[in-house]
């Protein structure tokens, strides 16, 4: 019988955990892997090179070139929480009442990351949830994709949209994420939380990103809860430009340097005055901005 061990592989990474990785090789297999070094970023989704240590054991050596990479980020440093996807379903719900500051988020990374995104509104069942539509036809209007779904009820139309793509989903705890995932493959088995009475927000279930293939093709990734969503990686040009309703504005400021705070001549300003909506967006877009000015001192990184 052939003996792999120290013979070099390739595979996937299918779930994160700190420094351990599920990696499903080739042929089919999942090993149990390490990264080699604390200097090396792994995430899920990503197609690495490993060697067999062991007994379903191995060891990652290195990271093969990356299609996309999902960043989040804070004042310390940045982290990478899924690779080689082309898709971010950002799901929010009415109950509990989904964070349009977050969402902003969300949509900002995905666009920095060239990675398309689509708004799932799950538990359209309920009324606290169809109370939001208008809020959401905000954002059909900038051109983003949004769908309106219940888990409990049909995913058909969101089957049919992730036929073929390599997604994400992303979120707040409590939208309903795993809920999805155990709709669209209910061999997945996701751990589903109730929500907590008394602070109507979700619980954790989800504790790290893990990756499932897609009986009709592609994958879906399945990632924990957020309540923080960092942009430091991010720069102005990058932060702005996530902000289709602003894009005639970018560049036509007075002043080259308008953080479109008290700045006579801001364009953005003006853009904010045709919608109460946008004006919300310009407030986070400003607070995105002043929190990278003060918390991010680390040069930030292409990937």
């Amino acid at each position: 019988m052939t003996d792999f061990k120290n013979q070099p592989q390739q595979g996937q990474v299918i779930a994160s955990f700190g420094r351990r990785h599920e990696v499903r090789a080739s042929d089919g297999n999942v090993w149990n892997c390490v990264r080699r070094g604390r200097q090396q970023d792994v995430a899920c989704g990503d197609r690495v090179q490993f060697n067999i240590s062991g007994n379903a054991e191995g060891v990652i050596e290195s990271v093969l070139q990356r299609e996309t990479v999902l960043y989040r980020s804070d004042a310390h440093r940045q982290k990478i929480f899924a690779a080689n996807v082309h898709l971010a379903g950002i799901v929010v719900s009415g109950l509990p009442r989904y964070r349009e500051n977050l969402l902003t988020r969300c949509l900002a990374a995905a666009s920095a990351a060239n990675i398309a995104a689509l708004i799932v509104c799950n538990k359209q069942d309920l009324a606290e949830t169809q109370a939001i539509a208008s809020e959401l036809n905000y954002y059909r209007d900038l051109g983003i994709e949004v769908m309106t779904l219940s888990a409990k009820h049909s995913v058909a139309e969101l089957t049919t949209r992730l036929t073929g793509e390599d997604s994400i989903f992303v979120g707040e705890s409590g939208m309903g994420k795993s809920t999805l995932v155990n709709a669209l493959l209910p061999e997945a088995h996701s751990r589903v939380g109730a929500l907590s009475s008394s602070s109507d927000t979700g619980t954790h279930t989800t504790t790290a990103s893990r990756r499932y293939a897609f009986f009709s093709g592609g994958s879906i990734t399945d990632s924990p809860g957020m309540q923080v969503f960092g942009l430091q990686h991010l720069d102005k040009q990058q932060i702005e430009a996530a902000f289709p309703e602003f894009a005639d504005a970018m560049g036509a400021c007075r002043f080259n340097d308008c953080n479109h705070q008290l700045e006579p001549g801001c364009a953005f300003k003006e853009k904010a005055n045709l919608h109460t909506q946008s004006a919300k967006r310009l407030e986070w877009l400003k607070e995105i901005l002043d929190e990278n000015a003060r918390l991010a001192p680390w040069e930030r990184k292409k990937p």
